[in-house]
């Protein structure tokens, strides 16, 4: 599992640790970390170019420290300050290891840059310098030193100018800015080097392989179609029949037993499922909402009369009573996160992790935003980030999948957290399994889903 923690755990750990070891020891092995990706991207350091851009603080002294590093190995190493004063035990390492301090006015075009102008304990956006200093060496492969200089780190908003980097390399945990958008995108390729923090729990995380192979459901020897566990599928219209179909898809992916459909397109879902169960009956989750058509307000209630969980989509959630009473699974996108917070769809992009967690306190239910880096956010805490996917997975009807697989994972068991969480690493993972980088299309990525389950439990 890969952990985000706040800037205070952060700190703390630093300060837990750095009482322990003699002075300056984690800012070297952060250095020696930061050094070691900076060559290794490059493909070595002999007679290259690298520009460190520097502030005041700890960060810039990472940047230093492995800016001194570099020289050593050959690099030509120049340093411009976008602050009054510098990191003066790094700055000495680097000029005593060849470096060089130099006005912005006079670089010449350098291979990498080295963004160590503020760190985490920065407040968002760059200074006038700094921006300054950022627009001289645009197009120039940018490293950022822990995060993206101008980013607020705990929260993942984007206010005023920010570095955007190819590479960030962190240190002892990512951060929340790692892995929420926007700030996500602004960070390119993370890559974490561990310096021996002791951290607590952290409330945000994205699953892995593993972790997703530990939660999917797995059916005994002696099991029976039942008791792996029957999905109803509450979607689609005479005049959406699509979303039918393609939340079906998404259930018939073989983690349950029996898929009921209830919705108003039987004879299109029959057509492409003839395996699923068309009518009324017993079920142990409903997935309600996508496709509805006029009658949304009808098949939400119907749903609701049964004591079973719910996923939510789609034009459902504008007809919930908030909070609700049971356990339920609602996938809003954006704007249609914004529609149930009241708020415009800029305030909900702008700010996706504090919208997912107002949601979730007034709704009473886990929320999953849609988008590029899908949020689940529970009402315990947890906030989960899915990370697999591709662009192209922006397609129609690819969110109805979505809310048959989440589904199906609920009524196998899973809690909607862990549906929602394992559901969207799935949905992400098919449609990569299936784009091989070009695009895809919503029944494609549905079925994929057996082919990436199969080689998740292998």
């Amino acid at each position: 599992m890969r952990s985000a923690h706040t800037v205070e755990q952060v700190r703390a750990a630093e300060r837990a640790l750095a009482a322990q070891l003699p002075e300056g020891t984690l800012m070297q092995r952060a250095a020696a970390g930061l050094a070691t990706s900076v060559i290794d991207l490059l493909g070595g350091a002999y007679g290259r170019r690298v520009l460190l851009l520097v502030g005041s603080g700890d960060n810039g002294g990472d940047a230093l420290y492995a800016g001194g590093m570099l020289a050593r190995r050959g690099a030509r190493v120049e340093v411009v300050a976008v602050a009054d004063s510098l990191h003066e035990a790094g700055l000495a390492a680097l000029l005593a290891a060849g470096g060089h301090r130099v006005e912005l006015a006079g670089i010449a075009r350098p291979d990498v840059v080295l963004d160590g102008i503020v760190g985490i304990g920065g407040r968002p956006g760059l200074r006038d310098r700094a921006r300054e200093a950022v627009d001289r060496v645009a197009g120039v492969p940018m490293v950022a030193v822990d995060v993206p200089s101008g980013v607020d780190v705990d929260t993942g908003q984007l206010e005023g100018a920010y570095v955007t980097a190819d590479l960030t390399v962190t240190f002892g945990t990512h951060k929340v800015c790692h892995l929420v958008e926007p700030a996500a995108s602004a960070c390119g390729v993370v890559e974490l080097v561990d310096i021996g923090l002791d951290l607590p729990e952290a409330g945000v995380t994205a699953l892995q392989q593993d972790d997703v192979a530990a939660l999917l459901p797995r059916p005994e020897p002696e099991t029976h179609k039942y008791r792996r566990g029957v999905v109803g599928i509450r979607a689609g219209s005479e005049r959406y029949p699509g979303a039918g179909v393609l939340s079906t898809s998404g259930a018939t992916c073989g983690l349950v037993g029996m898929v009921r459909y209830a919705g108003g397109a039987p004879d299109a879902v029959l057509a492409t499922h003839p395996e699923v169960v068309v009518g009324e009956g017993r079920v142990q989750a409903w997935v309600v909402g996508s496709g509805g058509g006029d009658d949304v307000a009808g098949i939400l209630a119907a749903a609701l009369r049964d004591d079973v969980p719910l996923v939510i989509d789609a034009d459902a959630l504008q007809h919930l009573d908030a909070p609700l009473d049971r356990p339920a699974l609602l996938t809003p996108h954006a704007g249609e996160l914004a529609a149930m917070l009241d708020v415009e769809r800029a305030e909900v992009e702008a700010d996706r992790l504090a919208c997912a967690r107002r949601a979730v306190s007034e709704y009473a239910a886990t929320v999953l935003l849609k988008g590029h880096h899908t949020l689940v956010a529970d009402p315990d805490g947890r906030v989960g980030v899915t990370t697999t996917g591709t662009p192209w997975l922006a397609v129609a009807g690819a969110g109805d999948v979505l809310g048959g697989l989440c589904g199906a994972l609920m009524a196998a068991g899973l809690s909607p957290y862990d549906a929602g969480t394992a559901g969207s690493w799935l949905h992400g993972a098919a449609a990569t399994y299936v784009s091989s980088g070009g695009p895809v299309s919503a029944p494609a990525v549905a079925g994929a889903l057996p082919s990436v389950v199969a080689d998740l439990l292998r």
